[in-house]
């Protein structure tokens, strides 16, 4: 039930603010619960320049803030690491869209099955459960893609449909969903804390 939840969903457009304004979130729940420890799940994989440029610039970013984040690079199969974190914990999950690209992609061709969308499904959200259960707060963050007209790509369809469930999977369970706009968050979905 949402009123139970400790998901905060934080969601947003490319370059949108939303990985600083997540952090910034994980930060301020960790400074009201600082027994626990501050989590960074990254899912991103460094496959070209670009992609190493942006992993370095988060990181950066992170270190800048002085804070003692945990950091787990996990680009796929990220509910394994639910029994690393405790109740106190919080942990920052960058981001959802990134880390089921990584699902499909490291399925080959597998993803043309039916089963299997429904399987990768389960599975995700499996794993933002488990984690969830774990700790204070699970911050969730995703890119809103869903907004551009499909491209008539079995693929593009497949990992449409399969973001759009999750998407809506995670905030029908989220305390909190969050929209970046240009930088100003825009809550969508504010529920009472547990």
């Amino acid at each position: 039930m949402a009123s139970d939840s400790s998901i905060i969903f934080i969601t947003g457009g490319v370059r949108s603010g939303k990985s600083r304004f997540a952090e910034k979130t994980a930060a301020t729940c960790w400074q009201q619960s600082p027994t626990g420890t501050l989590h960074y799940i990254a899912t991103m994989q460094a496959t070209d320049s670009e992609m190493e440029k942006r992993i370095d610039r988060h990181k950066k970013d992170r270190t800048k803030g002085g804070l003692p984040w945990r950091t787990w690079e996990k680009p796929v199969s990220v509910g394994d690491l639910a029994y690393h974190f405790r109740q106190e914990d919080i942990v920052l999950l960058d981001c959802l869209t990134t880390w089921l690209n990584n699902e499909f992609f490291f399925a080959s061709d597998d993803w043309k099955a039916a089963q299997f969308h429904d399987d990768l499904f389960d599975k995700m959200w499996y794993g933002i459960d488990r984690i969830r259960s774990h700790v204070n707060k699970l911050i969730i963050v995703s890119n809103e893609v869903l907004h551009e007209p499909l491209a008539n790509n079995e693929l593009v369809l497949a990992y449409s449909r399969i973001l759009g469930l999750l998407h809506r999977q995670i905030v029908t369970n989220a305390y909190q969903a969050i929209l970046i706009e240009a930088g100003i968050p825009i809550f969508m979905k504010e529920g009472e804390e547990r």
